[in-house]
């Protein structure tokens, strides 16, 4: 797979699907990398030409110094688009993913025709909790956190259902430096986006999951309602929506960036 060399930090990517289409970028949640989006590249790369990319700190990008700010994660998507020299995209991002959304909207308006902003909020937790997590991984590694959070990603019912996707997820939480989750983790515990969101004025699409306890639909619900003309969209699962709930997140996605005018 490729990459982009930036001032301090290379960014691993994967451009994919017909060079002739609209892009489409992707960007994942905190502690996954961008196979995170493996169930929806068939059925999207009938449409789009796909960037997916390994978030600072995530998979095979760099693991520069933190902590980490929502300004660098988002300009580090800028980066990459004017490295590849695409001028305009959609943007599809969950959790962490959907933050850098946000920011994109509000900071790089001309550079994207749609957004999706799925399990994701203007706010994340509290500085409290935030500092307790980064303290452990920073001392313990990542296992010492990745069952607690893969508990809260999937339902009790998914968990069961697929214990090979759910160890896949595990793995993927489990090898991620942890100096670059921790950093971003600093970049969720300082972000504050509540008050800014309005000024988006993108045609944006925004998921959640009903049983979502790290981004509840009452976050989602603020977005639609403060995002001009922002579409609002609940889902069956918890907070990795593109993979418990994948047939359904990748046709409602794919029925809002193709639709004229929405």
């Amino acid at each position: 797979m490729p990459f982009v060399h930036v001032p301090g930090r290379q960014i691993h990517y994967a451009l994919t699907g017909s060079p002739s289409a609209p892009v489409l970028v992707l960007s994942n949640s905190l502690g996954t990398n961008f196979s995170m989006w493996d169930a929806q590249l068939p059925q999207f790369e009938k449409h789009f030409s796909v960037l997916r990319y390994d978030t600072r700190g995530h998979g095979q990008s760099s693991v520069p110094p933190g902590p980490y700010t929502f300004d660098q994660l988002g300009g580090d998507v800028v980066a990459l688009l004017d490295a590849l020299k695409i001028s305009r995209a959609h943007f599809c991002g969950v959790s962490m993913g959907g933050m850098t959304g946000l920011w994109l909207g509000l900071h790089a308006a001309g550079r994207f025709h749609k957004l999706v902003l799925a399990s994701t909020s203007a706010k994340f937790g509290t500085a409290e909790g935030w500092n307790t997590r980064i303290a452990i991984v920073r001392k313990s590694g990542m296992k010492s956190v990745a069952p607690q959070v893969v508990e809260r990603w999937y339902t009790p019912e998914f968990r069961a259902a697929a214990p090979e996707i759910v160890r896949a997820t595990l793995q993927m939480l489990e090898t991620t430096p942890p100096e670059g989750y921790a950093a971003c983790c600093e970049a969720l515990r300082d972000a504050d986006l509540r008050e800014n969101v309005a000024a988006i004025r993108a045609a944006t699409l925004v998921i959640s999951g009903a049983q979502d306890p790290v981004s509840p639909p009452a976050d989602g619900k603020y977005l639609a309602e403060k995002i001009p003309g922002a579409k609002y969209l609940e889902l069956p699962g918890a907070h990795l929506l593109n993979v418990e709930a994948s047939t359904d997140y990748t046709s409602a996605v794919l029925r809002f960036l193709t639709a004229e005018g929405a």
